[in-house]
């Protein structure tokens, strides 16, 4: 009787585990989008602050209340900026939400592009955003990179 009741004890304790995991596997990760990209009013001293437009789509029908979110911009290979936010608003079911972050550049990052760009000439520059956003225990860690190119040659970006 006592290995019986174990065995029941595990498997109530098991449900909710296997409820999680089968809720995963439904939801669609978010999509990020950079919507602008500016120098932040009031900038003072040595380093500038760029203020980042940000624009999550939500694909699921169920919001998503997020606690945070940790971002990188490369250029040709270069981090130029990094940050991190825990403000973020909620994202509703199906919907967007916008939001901007502050991010200060990489000076030794930024040197190392600089230094490459002057020593060769170039029509266009490859791009590179990470983020990570944590969603909680839903869907703890969504990451997301997009990637381009900006072409100066043609006067546009892909």
């Amino acid at each position: 009787m006592n290995v019986k009741r174990r065995l029941i004890m595990m498997g109530v304790l098991a449900l909710p585990l296997a409820g999680c995991a089968a809720l995963q596997g439904q939801l669609e990760k978010p999509q990020v989008n950079v919507t602008s990209f500016n120098m932040a009013p009031g900038t003072t001293g040595m380093a500038p602050k760029f203020n980042i437009g940000i624009q999550i789509v939500n694909p699921n029908s169920m919001g998503l209340s997020l606690r945070g979110m940790s971002y990188s911009v490369e250029v040709e290979g270069y981090r130029i900026m990094s940050g991190a936010t825990p403000d973020l608003p909620k994202v509703p079911g199906y919907g967007t939400a916008d939001f901007v972050i502050e991010a200060s550049p990489d000076l030794f990052g930024s040197a190392r592009l600089l230094s490459d760009l002057f020593s060769a000439q170039r029509d266009s520059f490859s791009y590179t955003f990470k983020a990570r956003l944590d969603a909680g225990s839903i869907m703890p860690f969504i990451n997301v990179e997009e990637t381009g190119r900006f072409d100066f040659a043609a006067g546009g970006s892909r």
